[in-house]
C-alpha cells in the first residue's frame, strides 16, 4: 500500500476519507474528459470535508489516493488494466498500470483502513444470467452446464468488506431484479437515500423497494455503526437517486440497453470487455445523455458519500 501524504495525514487523525475507483478513468471516459471527471470528484469531497482517495495500481504498486502527476498518468496510459480482486497479484509481480473495479477498490480501500467509497454504479446480474439464455454477453459455459453465468465480483466483495458504498443503484444495463435478490442473500443492506426504491442508475426509480430507507447521511452513518457493531462485515449500500436534472426515464433508455446487448451478442463479447462496451454504446445510442447522466451521478455520489465520512464517528483510541 501507497498512500498519498495528505490520505496518510487524514487517517492518522481519524479524519473524514473517501475512496474513489479508478476504472471509470481508465475503461470509462476518454483522455480528456476522464482526467476532468476524476479532479471534480477530488474537488467535489473536499468540498464537502473529507479527504479523496483514489485507488489504482501504477508500476505495480497499489495506491490509496494519487497525486496530480499520477492521475495524469492514470488518465493517459494507453495500456491500463481492469483491476478487480483476482488481479491484484499478477499486476503488482508484473508491474503492470490499471484502474480498480468497485470490488478491487473496496478491497484496497478496507485494508488501508477506509470506511466510506464512492461509485457510479455497482456490477450485478447480468440479463442474460437471470434470464438463462445461450452465450450472450456472459462468459463461455463449462461442459454440460447450459445456462450463462455472469455476475459480478462486486456482489460478492460488498457482502464481506464493511463499507459504505455510495452508488446510484447497479449499471442499467444488467438485471435488476436478479441482482438485488443476490444482495438480499448475501446479507447485504441496501439503504435508499431519501427513496423508497432502488434507482436504475440513469433513471431515479426501478419499481424495486430498497430494504430500507435513510434521509440523512448522519442516519446514514449510524446504520452502517450499528451494522457493523453487531458482528455483521458485509458493505452497507446507500443508493442514491441521479439529480433530478439529470436523471433519465427508464423509456429513454431501454431501447438503446437493448440494441447495445444485442450488438454485444453479435459481437461475442464476453467477460471484463462487456460492460464499457454497452455503457459506451448506449451514450452513442442516446445521443449523449446516458453519459451526462453518468458524469452527474458520479459527482452527487461523491457529495453523499464525503458527508457520510463526516458523520461516521471516529474510532475510540486506546489509551495507555
Amino acid at each position: 500500500m501507497h498512500l498519498t501524504r495528505e490520505v496518510a495525514r487524514a487517517l492518522a487523525v481519524d479524519a473524514p476519507v473517501v475512496a474513489l475507483e479508478s476504472t471509470v478513468i481508465t475503461h470509462g471516459l476518454p483522455y480528456p474528459e476522464n482526467l476532468q471527471l476524476a479532479q471534480n470528484m477530488e474537488r467535489t469531497v473536499r468540498e464537502h470535508g473529507a479527504t479523496p482517495a483514489t485507488v489504482a495500481i501504477l508500476d505495480g504498486k497499489v495506491f490509496i489516493g494519487l497525486n496530480t502527476t499520477q492521475l495524469e498518468r492514470l488518465a493517459q496510459d494507453k495500456d491500463t488494466r481492469k483491476i478487480s480482486v483476482r488481479d491484484f497479484a499478477p499486476a503488482i509481480v508484473q508491474k503492470a498500470i490499471g484502474g480498480t473495479t468497485v470490488a478491487g477498490t473496496l478491497a484496497a480501500a478496507h485494508a488501508a483502513g477506509l470506511r466510506v467509497f464512492a461509485t457510479g454504479g455497482i456490477g450485478g446480474v447480468h440479463r442474460q444470467a437471470a434470464a438463462g439464455t445461450d452465450h450472450p454477453a456472459g462468459i463461455d459455459h463449462p461442459a454440460g452446464i447450459n445456462n450463462p453465468i455472469d455476475i459480478s465480483t462486486d456482489l460478492s466483495q460488498l457482502a464481506r468488506t464493511p463499507l459504505v458504498v455510495v452508488c446510484a443503484g447497479a449499471k442499467a444495463i444488467l438485471d435488476l431484479p436478479a441482482t438485488l435478490e443476490m444482495l438480499e442473500t448475501l446479507g447485504v443492506p441496501v439503504l435508499g437515500y431519501q427513496s423508497d426504491e432502488f434507482p436504475a442508475f440513469y433513471s431515479r426509480r426501478s419499481g424495486l423497494p430498497v430494504s430500507a430507507r435513510a434521509e440523512t447521511p448522519l442516519e446514514i452513518a449510524e446504520i452502517a455503526q450499528t451494522h457493523w457493531q453487531m458482528g455483521f462485515n458485509s458493505a452497507v449500500l446507500v443508493a442514491n437517486p441521479p439529480p433530478v436534472e439529470h436523471a433519465l426515464s427508464p423509456d429513454a433508455v431501454d431501447g438503446a440497453i437493448q440494441q447495445a446487448l444485442d450488438e454485444a451478442q453479435a459481437r461475442g463479447l464476453r467477460g471484463q470487455g462487456v460492460t464499457p462496451f454497452l455503457l459506451k454504446r448506449v451514450s452513442e445510442l442516446t445521443g449523449g445523455d446516458s453519459l451526462r447522466a453518468n458524469l452527474a451521478l458520479l459527482l452527487n455520489n461523491a457529495r453523499l458519500a464525503a458527508q457520510i465520512a463526516c458523520a461516521l464517528p471516529r474510532p475510540k483510541r486506546r489509551t495507555a
